[in-house]
């Protein structure tokens, strides 16, 4: 096989991992009537993602080639993922008995993302590739890879009355993938250990990107990443309840789409892959600010539309759909423009610090802040009925769900004026 090949089936299983259970897990946790938790188990991927991935960095710079240690953390979250599933499968398991080692899966698959980068970019070095122009069509399959995890999940039983999409199987599914990729990564060309200069005087401080709160002391640059994290509240809030909320429309009727949640919020990847290609021409025609902007208010139309949007008529259906296509301008327009954003205006020596610091107000601190503030406001407006759906709660007249999406496209459009009037480029 050819190395772009084996590194396309590598990021293929990478993000097909994630897939099996990102948006789905809340059906599963819901069945099992721990969907009041639901929140935390998005909180402590935001939590580890702040220190996790600079840990590994750290190791895999000094001590295990980058290929290896990629193979023994996904060997590792891939167990672990697999006792989940276990213990998820007992009779009324406890939020201990599922949270625990959930938790610590995470801990180990996080840094793969960035791991996974750094073994790509090693070995198309080596055999003479060219990065910028050989890796995105490497990446993109990674985008695939999630999808058609997402797409299994959905359908697939394993002879159980429900698709995997609400049952434990999910996990077994992204246990096997991981097991799988763990194995296959030994198989990967070797990535030898070449400590470049500066590397040994790099402390843990510094890989996070803690260092580059000296940038704050510049208006411009502490505006950009205090509505950063301001705007990374919402990047997992659909994630965690989007399903759940297509699925409860399932208790008053037989809706296909309400059966097949996972795969209507498919298109939400669909439309990520697809809009990083237009980046480049907004960002040319309109620059930072404007197409920041953009993706705020791309925020205040994903929230809307799921607000007004239903499985029980056309317009409805009409509505989640236009949510789904709206986040892939919402998602790439502020993560990969605000990446570029910071590696224009910092200086060289911060340029890695400061990408730390931008991932750690948006995926960090903000989306674990925002999912566990999503969760109070989804437990107080909504509940969870017999048969493992989540409903609007009868004091709230039937409007539970709804009120919870208008309070946070409420809330994005105060983040996209408050940002139009003070950030200044």
């Amino acid at each position: 096989m050819s190395t772009k090949f084996r590194l396309t089936l590598m990021n293929f299983l990478q993000f097909a991992v994630w897939g099996a259970y990102l948006t789905c897990i809340g059906n599963f946790l819901g069945r099992v009537g721990l969907g009041e938790y639901i929140s935390w188990f998005y909180v402590a991927q935001g939590v580890v993602s702040i220190f996790m991935p600079a840990i590994m960095g750290i190791i895999a710079d000094k001590y295990i080639q980058p290929q290896r240690l990629l193979g023994l953390c996904h060997l590792v979250a891939g167990a672990l993922m697999i006792l989940t599933a276990y213990n998820g499968s007992m009779d009324s398991p406890t939020i201990a008995s599922v949270f625990v080692p959930y938790i610590l899966s995470i801990a180990f698959y996080m840094p793969t993302i960035a791991l996974s980068n750094t073994v790509a970019f090693n070995i198309l070095k080596r055999e003479g590739y060219d990065t910028v122009k050989d890796f995105p069509p490497i990446r993109v399959f990674g985008t695939v890879g999630f999808i058609a995890t997402m797409w299994f999940v959905n359908f697939v039983t394993f002879g159980m009355e429900e698709a995997a999409q609400f049952t434990y199987m999910q996990l077994v599914v992204s246990g096997v993938l991981g097991f799988i990729l763990g194995a296959y990564c030994f198989t990967l060309q070797q990535c030898p250990i070449v400590k470049s200069e500066g590397t040994d005087e790099k402390t843990l401080i510094q890989r996070i990107g803690f260092d580059a709160f000296v940038l704050f002391k510049q208006r411009k640059m502490a505006l950009f990443f205090i509505f950063s994290m301001l705007l990374g509240v919402c990047l997992q809030i659909t994630n965690g309840y989007a399903t759940p909320y297509i699925n409860s429309f399932s208790a008053i009727s037989d809706s296909w789409f309400a059966q097949n949640p996972t795969l209507l919020v498919s298109v939400s990847q669909i439309s990520e892959a697809l809009c990083i290609l237009m980046i480049p021409f907004f960002l040319k025609r309109f620059g930072i600010k404007y197409v920041m902007l953009i993706a705020m208010f791309a925020w205040v139309m994903r929230f809307g539309f799921f607000g007004v949007g239903t499985t029980e008529n056309v317009l409805g259906i009409v509505a989640l759909f236009a949510s789904c296509i709206v986040y892939g301008v919402a998602f790439d327009f502020f993560n990969v423009s605000g990446a570029l954003f910071v590696e224009q205006e910092a200086e060289p020596s911060m340029r890695g610090s400061a990408q730390g610091l931008f991932m750690l107000m948006t995926n960090g601190f903000g989306a674990a802040v925002g999912t566990w503030i999503a969760g109070q406001i989804f437990n107080h407006y909504c509940e969870w009925n017999d048969a493992g759906l989540m409903v609007s709660r009868a004091e709230f007249n039937g409007a539970g769900w709804e009120i919870c999406w208008f309070i946070f496209s409420a809330y994005a459009f105060v983040v996209a004026i408050s940002f139009f009037v003070l950030f200044k480029k």
